[in-house]
């Protein structure tokens, strides 16, 4: 009975210097899934929402687009509208407001300002629907010429192909582009279509801009 018991008491002495290093081993654990769990929030990709609300902001109506004007509890003032070829709009009360060269932030006070004069605290927010003033022009030996919508960033190379690409006469080497400049006059930009696929030069493959004209001679 007496070596029993001592057996026993040795299990349990040795069941108690056990539990520490369970415990130790259990808040390594812990820590070591807590880290893991840092480490993959810091991970995780930030949205860009200033970045993005920066550049809707800083677009400049142009002809042809389409706003939405929405007044508040005033439907017959609300509408979409149509940015006709002269850069203005029609609107109900004011009539005639000027859009073109403006950002929609600028354009919504100016509507606010003008309903002040009919309406108590009138609230207003344009909303670009359609950009169909950013456009370019392709001019030349291409198999489909003339003016084309930026949906989005494109190079000269995404003009050329979108124009459906060059005429068995085109000098591919001798392309320019056009570039109308803040005080109207014109920049003349090279591009030579046989260095760029070669990998050469393709600082000469620029982004375009609305009003660009590609010319393939």
């Amino acid at each position: 009975m007496l070596k029993r018991f001592e057996a026993a008491g040795g299990w349990a002495e040795g069941a108690t210097a056990v539990r520490p290093r369970c415990k130790s081993a259990c808040l390594v654990l812990a820590l070591l899934v807590s880290v893991g769990f840092c480490a993959l929030a810091s991970d995780k990709p930030k949205i860009q929402g200033p970045l993005t609300q920066t550049k809707v902001a800083e677009y400049l109506i142009g002809p042809d687009d389409i706003l939405a004007v929405q007044v508040w509890k005033e439907p017959e003032i609300s509408r979409n509208v149509l940015v006709r070829p002269d850069g203005n709009i029609s609107l109900p009360l004011i009539g005639d407001v000027r859009a073109g060269g403006r950002t929609p932030v600028q354009l919504q006070d100016d509507i606010k300002q003008q309903l002040r004069n009919y309406l108590a605290s009138p609230e207003v927010v344009v909303i670009v629907q359609e950009a169909k003033s950013r456009k370019f022009n392709i001019l030349g030996q291409v198999e489909r010429p003339g003016s084309y919508p930026m949906s989005r960033s494109m190079t000269v190379l995404d003009a050329i192909a979108v124009a459906g690409g060059f005429r068995d006469f085109a000098k591919e080497g001798k392309i320019y582009i056009l570039r109308v400049k803040a005080n109207g006059s014109f920049l003349r930009l090279p591009f030579n279509y046989k260095e760029v696929i070669r990998g050469q030069r393709l600082s000469q493959n620029v982004e375009l801009e609305p009003r660009d004209t590609v010319i393939v001679p």
